[in-house]
């Protein structure tokens, strides 16, 4: 939206009362404060990887399975009848987003739930 559309906006709120500054520059210097302050874009990218991660039936299911125990990229493909690719692709995804965890013993993989009790809480709101 042009810069002058937004003033033309703003001006109009300001005179008409409902909003309590009586500068409409000042005004739009602070909801841009207030937006970086409550709603950074850096901070809106990161919840939105979560989102987007959690947004796949596959990964909900794979957090279920590890909300029981840790296992390993070959279990969850069993499980989940996938092959190994589509089984990292989406641990990988998950782990991205900052929902799980993976430890490395010898050649083998394992993956936990990096927040257990948040994902708990998750599940049970739905």
């Amino acid at each position: 939206m042009s810069e002058s559309k937004i003033d033309k906006r703003l001006m109009r709120l300001v005179s008409s009362g409902l909003c309590p500054h009586e500068d409409p520059a000042k005004y739009a210097v602070e909801l841009r404060q207030l937006a970086d302050k409550v709603a950074g874009a850096d901070e809106a990218e990161k919840h939105c990887r979560v989102f987007k991660a959690l947004a796949d039936t596959t990964r909900l299911r794979i957090l279920k399975l590890l909300d029981v125990r840790e296992m390993c990229v070959c279990e969850v493909m069993i499980a989940l009848d996938l092959t190994q690719s589509t089984a990292s692709h989406h641990l990988k995804i998950l782990e991205n987003a900052g929902l799980v965890k993976s430890r490395k013993e010898g050649k083998w993989v394992y993956y936990s739930l990096k927040y257990p009790e948040t994902i708990k809480t998750l599940f049970k709101l739905f």
